[in-house]
C-alpha cells in the first residue's frame, strides 16, 4: 500500500511539472515549424507583385538588326573614351535617386535586426542627408555555373522583401532593396542579367514559370540539348543563323556568340532567346532609371590572343548598363556600351568613323563573362542536339578564330590606340574577354571596393568549387587579397587582410558568414568590410558539379531553396543572432564615419563573426560537411530543437 500511495504520488509529481515542460517542448516544436514554414514556400507561394508572365518582358528589344550590329545614325554628341578617374556622369546622376531611395528599405530592415539599446530611426534621421554617412551596400555573386546561379538566387530571395515571409523574424528582406550595387561574375552573372533582363522580377515568380509556357529557368533541357519548345533543327539553325549574319557584317566570331545564344533561350524570357535584346538597353528601363533597383555589374577577363593561362594581373572589364572598362591602370578607362563596334581610335571616333548599336547583346555579355564554359559546346560531336551540318558550321568558326582562343569572347576593341605606353591591347582591334573567374577571383568584389564607389559593406556569396568535394574554401578571396597588395594593380583599392585556404577550412571559415575588415583603423587603405558567405548544406547537398548543365525543376528548387537557408543561416536557426549582426554589418563602417558608439550588441557580433586574425594552415582533411538542418516534408528541425523534442517524447513514455 505504501508503494502504491509513493507511486501515484510520483505520478502525480510528474504530471504536475513534466506536463508544462512537455507543453513548451512543443511549442518551440511548433515555432520551428512555422519557422520553418516562413521560408520553405519559397517556391510554391504567390507572388507579391504582378504576376503575369507579361510582365516580365522587358519593352526595350533596342538592337537595330537582332544580333547583327549595325551602321547607325551618331547621336549629336559623339561617343568618345573617357578615363576612370572619376564615375560616369550617368552613373553620378543615378546614384543621387537611387541612394534616397535605399534609405526606407534599410531603415525598415535595421528596425528587423533588432539591435539592442540603439535607436535606428533617430540615427537613420540623423545622417540620410549625407550620402557619405549612409551605408552603401554592394552584393557580390560569384561564378560556379548553374550552382552559382542557383545559391545566388536562394541568396537574391531572401534579401528581396517581394519573397513571401521574408520580412518576418529571423530573415533579411530589403537587404536587395537597400543595397546599391549587385555585381556577377560567370554563373553568378547568368543571374544577375537574367534578373535584369526580365524585369527584376522576383525569384518566386521566376520559378512559377511552367515549361510548356516558357523555357525561362528552365534547366532540365541543357543549353545543348535546347528548349522544349524547339527541335534541335530550329534551336541550332536559329543560333547559327543568328551568329552567320553577325560574321558576314564584318564582325568576328566565336564558340561564346553561340554559348551566349544558348544561355539566352534559359535566361530571357522570349521565344527567341532574346535575340534583340542589349546589356545597354537596362540603362533606359524605368525600374533602373526611377533607381528601384540596384545597378547591376558584370565582370570579364582580358586574355591577349594566344595566352593560354591568366595571371592574376590580368585586366578585369566590368559592364554596367552605361559603359565597358576597367579601372586597371593599364587601361583605365571606359567606352559606352551601347557604341561598342564603332571606330574608336585613340579614344575618339576616327575620322569618317561610323557608329554601330547592337553588339552588346545581353546574352553575348552573359557567355562573356563565363566563357570557361562554352568549351561544353566544343564536344558536340558527343552530343546528340546539332545536326552535323550546324556542327560544321561551328567548327569552321573555330578553325578560323584559331585553336588557343577557341574560348575566348571577340569584342572590337574601343581602346584601340589608347594608352598606349599601358595598355598591352592597344595595337590590336580586337579585345579578348574571357571568364572573369579564370584570374582566381571567382567572386566580382573589384567593381565593389573602387573607392570612387565608397561601398561600406560587400555581402560577397562563394559558390565555388574550391575543395575536391566542390565546396568554397576561400580561394576567391584570397586571390582577391593577394591582388590587392600589387602595387601596380591596386589603384587605391583596398582590402582587409585574408588568411589562407587551410585556415578557412581548419577554422570553419568556409562553413559559416565570416566578416573580413570589422576594425576599420586597422586599415592601411580604407575598404568595405566584407560579409563572406560561402555556400554550404543546410537543407541539400548543393555541390554539384560546376559543369553539369542540366537539372531537373525539383533539383533547381532544392538549391535555391538550400541558397535561401544559407543567407538566412536557416531563419535564424543556426544562429539566432545572424540578423542582428547583419545590422551590424552593415553599419559598421557608418559607425566608423560618425564616431559613433558601438552598440554592445554589435560588439558582441563581430567577436562572434569577425575573423580575428587566428591562423592554422596546416592541410587539412578531406572537406565532408554534413547537412547543418534536417528537413522532412517542409519541416526544419534544428538539432537543439529535435533534442528538446525527443526528451519530451521520453518524458511522455514515462507518463
Amino acid at each position: 500500500m505504501q508503494r502504491w500511495r509513493f507511486f501515484m504520488l510520483f505520478l502525480s509529481y510528474l504530471l504536475c511539472f513534466s506536463f508544462p515542460i512537455f507543453a513548451i517542448l512543443i511549442a518551440s516544436l511548433l515555432a520551428s515549424i512555422n519557422s520553418a514554414r516562413a521560408f520553405s514556400p519559397l517556391v510554391l507561394d504567390p507572388v507579391k507583385e504582378v504576376g503575369s508572365s507579361a510582365f516580365w518582358k522587358r519593352a526595350s528589344p533596342q538592337a537595330p538588326n537582332n544580333y547583327t550590329p549595325t551602321v547607325v545614325e551618331c547621336p549629336s554628341t559623339e561617343p568618345s573614351i573617357r578615363n576612370a578617374s572619376h564615375l560616369s556622369q550617368n552613373e553620378t546622376n543615378w546614384l543621387y535617386i537611387r541612394r534616397n531611395n535605399t534609405i526606407g528599405p534599410l531603415r525598415d530592415l535595421l528596425v528587423r535586426s533588432n539591435i539592442t539599446g540603439f535607436d535606428v530611426n533617430s540615427y537613420i534621421n540623423n545622417i540620410s542627408s549625407n550620402g557619405s554617412l549612409l551605408p552603401n551596400i554592394g552584393i557580390a555573386v560569384s561564378g560556379g555555373g548553374y550552382r552559382a546561379l542557383m545559391n545566388g538566387a536562394g541568396a537574391v530571395a531572401a534579401f528581396d522583401n517581394r519573397t513571401a515571409n521574408s520580412t518576418s523574424k529571423g530573415q533579411l528582406g530589403g537587404l536587395l532593396q537597400a543595397s546599391t550595387y549587385i555585381a556577377g561574375l560567370s554563373g553568378g552573372s547568368w543571374l544577375v542579367g537574367s534578373l535584369y533582363a526580365n524585369n527584376l522580377s522576383t525569384i518566386q515568380s521566376i520559378l512559377s514559370t511552367k515549361p510548356a509556357t516558357s523555357s525561362l529557368w528552365q534547366f532540365e533541357n541543357s543549353v545543348i540539348k535546347g528548349p522544349s519548345t524547339l527541335s534541335a533543327t530550329q534551336y541550332w539553325g536559329g543560333m547559327a543563323s543568328d551568329v552567320k549574319d553577325k560574321s558576314q557584317a564584318g564582325y568576328n566570331t566565336t564558340i561564346t556568340d553561340y554559348w551566349g545564344r544558348g544561355l539566352s533561350y534559359q535566361l530571357v524570357n522570349t521565344s527567341d532567346g532574346g535575340v534583340a535584346y542589349t546589356y545597354s538597353s537596362i540603362a533606359d528601363d524605368p525600374y533602373l532609371t526611377a533607381g528601384n533597383a540596384p545597378l547591376p555589374i558584370i565582370i570579364a577577363d582580358e586574355r591577349p590572343p594566344g595566352q593560354l593561362l591568366i595571371p592574376g594581373n590580368a585586366t578585369i572589364f566590368e559592364f554596367n548598363p552605361w559603359e565597358m572598362g576597367t579601372f586597371d591602370p593599364t587601361t583605365y578607362a571606359f567606352a559606352p556600351l551601347r557604341y561598342i563596334g564603332s571606330d574608336f581610335s585613340g579614344g575618339f571616333l576616327a575620322v569618317n568613323g561610323s557608329c554601330v548599336r547592337g553588339y552588346d547583346n545581353i546574352g553575348f555579355v552573359m557567355g562573356t563573362s563565363s566563357s570557361l564554359f562554352n568549351q561544353a559546346f566544343l564536344m558536340l560531336n558527343a552530343s546528340s542536339g546539332p545536326s552535323q551540318p550546324v556542327a560544321n558550321a561551328i567548327s569552321n568558326i573555330l578553325e578560323n578564330i584559331g585553336e588557343n582562343n577557341q574560348d575566348i569572347a571577340a569584342w572590337p576593341n574601343p581602346f584601340y590606340h589608347y594608352a598606349n605606353d599601358t595598355n598591352q591591347n592597344a595595337q590590336t582591334t580586337l579585345l579578348t574577354l574571357v571568364d572573369g573567374g579564370e584570374d582566381l577571383q571567382n567572386i566580382p568584389l573589384n567593381p565593389l571596393i573602387q573607392p570612387l564607389r565608397q561601398v561600406d559593406v560587400i555581402f560577397a556569396i562563394d559558390s565555388s568549387a574550391d575543395t575536391d568535394t566542390k565546396w568554397p574554401n576561400g580561394t576567391s578571396i584570397v586571390a582577391t587579397y593577394q591582388r590587392s597588395q600589387n602595387s601596380a594593380l591596386e589603384n587605391g583599392t583596398g582590402f582587409p587582410s585574408i588568411p589562407d585556404q587551410n585556415t578557412f577550412v581548419n577554422l570553419g571559415l568556409n562553413s559559416r558568414p565570416t566578416f573580413f575588415g570589422c576594425n576599420a583603423s586597422n586599415l592601411t587603405t580604407p575598404s568595405p568590410l566584407i560579409v563572406y558567405i560561402p555556400n554550404s548544406p543546410y537543407t541539400y547537398l548543393s555541390n554539384v558539379s560546376t559543369f553539369q548543365l542540366s537539372y531537373n525543376n525539383t533539383e533547381r528548387n532544392a538549391i535555391i531553396q538550400n541558397g535561401y537557408d544559407v543567407a538566412t543561416m536557416g531563419n535564424g536557426t543556426r544562429d539566432a543572432q545572424w540578423p542582428t549582426c547583419v545590422g551590424c554589418a552593415i553599419l559598421a563602417r557608418s559607425f566608423n564615419h560618425t564616431r559613433t558608439a558601438v552598440p554592445s550588441a554589435c560588439v558582441q557580433c563581430f567577436q562572434k563573426f569577425c575573423w580575428d586574425g587566428t591562423v592554422n594552415s596546416t592541410m587539412p582533411a578531406q572537406y565532408e560537411p554534413p547537412l547543418a538542418v534536417q528537413r522532412s516534408g517542409g519541416v526544419v528541425l534544428s538539432a537543439h530543437v529535435f533534442f528538446a523534442v525527443m526528451v519530451a517524447l521520453g518524458v511522455s513514455l514515462l507518463l
